[in-house]
């Protein structure tokens, strides 16, 4: 891979902790790991009077270099030989890592930041990018995971294809084992319609579940011929999405989805599962949007 890896920083212990897992997947991939550092100017508040431009923008400046050579030695120390490379940008961060991610392999992001407000589960920035940067996006958590497998939704939607391609390949990249959950309800199972008209809308005992069976199966065909040696273990679930993968995210690594399922509303850059797993999962969760879609 030689896009690098794209790590946002301000300051917060959980940006540090995002620098620290950046390094080790610049690392694994062979690649070089960009650091960097946004602030908007003009602050958002500034006292009356005259306005002390270049003093308090001197200041800001003088911080953001603090704040990269800190995150610069953080990731050197955590992955020897990976080249790091800094850059202080001017304009809101999400909107900055957002233009950022357009020559990145993969962003990474702290699950909170130093704006955070008490109550708010995760932080702006992570949320924004999850639903719009043009590359996937690691949300990091301060505590690790609790095992080396790499969970994935599976669900049968384009986006979810990408995500089970990512979750075989960073699997095989941490010499890690994959977890393939599709979970599935009478409701979320599309029902075909009969073979003959005049038969009832309806299908006979099992044949929702052997469907959902089938959809596992053949998301699974192409990769596991693709990475032999990853070891897979395929889950179906009968019970929400949201529930089941926030559930098994306990006992995971890394948990993958894509950014939109086979439901829900098309406008929408964020699916509901997404959404719920990028909030409440209990271990770092990548989100991967399908190439080309809407931007």
């Amino acid at each position: 891979m030689s896009a690098p890896v794209l790590v946002g920083v301000d300051g917060s212990s959980s940006a540090l902790a995002a620098v620290e897992t950046a390094a080790g997947e610049a690392r694994m991939r062979g690649c070089g790991l960009r650091v960097v550092y946004a602030y908007s100017w003009p602050p958002t508040y500034l006292p009356p009077g005259p306005v002390p431009l270049a003093p308090v923008e001197d200041g800001l400046r003088e911080a953001a270099d603090r704040t990269l050579e800190e995150a610069a030695t953080r990731a050197r120390s955590a992955a020897p030989g990976v080249a790091v490379s800094h850059s202080v940008r001017t304009g809101p961060p999400r909107m900055v890592l957002e233009e950022e991610s357009r020559d990145a392999g993969l962003v990474v992001v702290g699950s909170r930041g130093l704006g955070r407000v008490t109550g708010v589960l995760l932080g702006s920035t992570a949320v924004h990018l999850a639903a719009h940067a043009r590359c996937p996006v690691l949300v990091v958590r301060e505590a690790p995971g609790e095992d080396d497998a790499v969970l994935v939704g599976v669900d049968g939607s384009p986006a979810g294809e990408h995500a089970v391609g990512f979750a075989f390949a960073e699997a095989a990249l941490r010499g890690a084992g994959v977890l393939a959950l599709h979970a599935w309800t009478p409701w979320s199972a599309p029902v075909p319609p009969p073979q003959d008209p005049a038969q009832p809308y309806a299908s006979p005992p099992g044949a929702l579940e052997a469907g959902e069976e089938r959809l596992l199966a053949e998301a699974l065909a192409g990769h596991r011929e693709r990475y032999p040696d990853v070891a897979v273990e395929h889950r179906l679930v009968r019970e929400g999405a949201r529930e089941a993968l926030i559930w098994a995210s306990a006992r995971a690594g890394l948990l993958v989805v894509g950014a939109r399922g086979r439901g829900g509303f098309s406008g929408l850059l964020l699916g509901s599962v997404s959404q719920a797993v990028v909030h409440h999962a209990q271990c770092p969760v990548v989100v991967v949007r399908q190439p080309g879609g809407h931007r």
